[in-house]
């Protein structure tokens, strides 16, 4: 038995590294295909030792059916093929922001809210990265103490942007101070901000407020961002401060909370973006409680991989595994115990 799936941006940075991610884990995948522009068509993938050719993403493509399909192409173009897609009887995990406010689209973390797959077929909306790695560092916390306040500042990898956001750091890493994708120089730079402003704050800093309270099912939390564009390649980083209702009993008390996290490693040592580069967790580092009700972390995650491709493989996993039969052996004691 097996999937048939389907990548739609595959040649884009995330849309590699969600096959890359699919090709490792346990997902049996029967049938493969992939998706791009006319531009990016033709040129091939590896999956599993064999060469996939990349498809031009049509409407009579999308209208064929798949159990699964991947999109990480934009907002535009989510918004035109995606609802075709699960017309047609495909359950659709969105990497863009086209469909994560919409109240009946399930907006999911799956180690925070996996239980609103149950029973649902449809598209379902991928957080923003620096959300995702966020709220896994702090899920736990909140279920415990019950989050009141989050004051964050992130400090976000080019990858984040895309490939021509990486091309154009390189080049000025070569000495070109030129700049098309970013509104200064990234290069031996931060920039202070990420997407266009509305009422001063930047659309990622919206995302940041809007998700988190999406995810954690509390309007009440106030988020306070500042979300900053650093020159690293790969990997977010986050600084966070946060505030509780209810008093922390103790410093180990909350590491203990932080540590009981699926997927979150906690470290004693400093942790850095590069050290993290390729793996599939959230580390935290930096644990500090300043009173009873606030404490600062240091989060560090692969932006493609945590925040992006990593957690579609997963909600597709969990999906079919919640909604079929079907559970990988390797994970059958803990979604039993979810």
């Amino acid at each position: 038995m097996g999937f048939k799936v389907g990548v739609v941006g595959a040649t884009g940075a995330v849309g590699r590294t969600m096959v890359e991610v699919l090709e490792k884990s346990e997902v049996p995948v029967s049938e493969l295909r992939l998706f791009a522009s006319e531009r990016s068509a033709g040129q091939t993938l590896t999956f599993k030792g064999v060469q996939v050719k990349v498809e031009v993403l049509t409407e009579e493509a999308m209208r064929e059916g798949f159990d699964y399909l991947l999109f990480s192409a934009g907002a535009d173009v989510s918004r035109r093929y995606a609802p075709i897609a699960a017309q047609a009887g495909t359950t659709v995990i969105d990497n863009s922001s086209a469909f994560r406010m919409v109240p009946e689209i399930p907006l999911v973390v799956p180690e925070i809210n996996g239980k609103l797959l149950k029973g649902y077929h449809g598209i379902v909306a991928n957080p923003n990265c620096s959300t995702i790695q966020m709220v896994l560092a702090l899920y736990r916390v909140h279920d415990r103490y019950h989050l009141h306040e989050i004051f964050v500042s992130t400090y976000q990898a080019v990858s984040g942007a895309g490939h021509k956001a990486v091309v154009e750091y390189e080049r000025q890493l070569a000495g070109d101070t030129t700049h098309a994708v970013f509104p200064r120089q990234i290069a031996h730079n931060v920039i202070p901000l990420i997407g266009d402003l509305k009422d001063d704050i930047s659309q990622e800093e919206w995302k940041m407020i809007n998700e988190t309270r999406k995810i954690l099912n509390s309007r009440s939390i106030a988020v306070f961002p500042t979300t900053v564009r650093v020159p690293v390649r790969v990997g977010h980083s986050e600084s966070v401060v946060a505030r509780t209702l209810f008093p922390i009993m103790s410093k180990e008390d909350l590491v203990e909370t932080i540590a009981s996290g699926e997927d979150v490693i906690l470290h004693d040592d400093i942790v850095t973006p590069v050290e993290v580069a390729g793996d599939d967790y959230v580390h935290v580092g930096r644990i500090r409680l300043f009173d009873a009700h606030t404490f600062g972390l240091w989060v560090v995650a692969d932006n493609l991989r945590v925040g992006a491709a990593t957690n579609a493989v997963r909600i597709l996993k969990l999906h079919s595994q919640l909604n079929s039969d079907l559970v990988f052996e390797s994970e059958a004691t803990e979604v039993e115990g979810r």
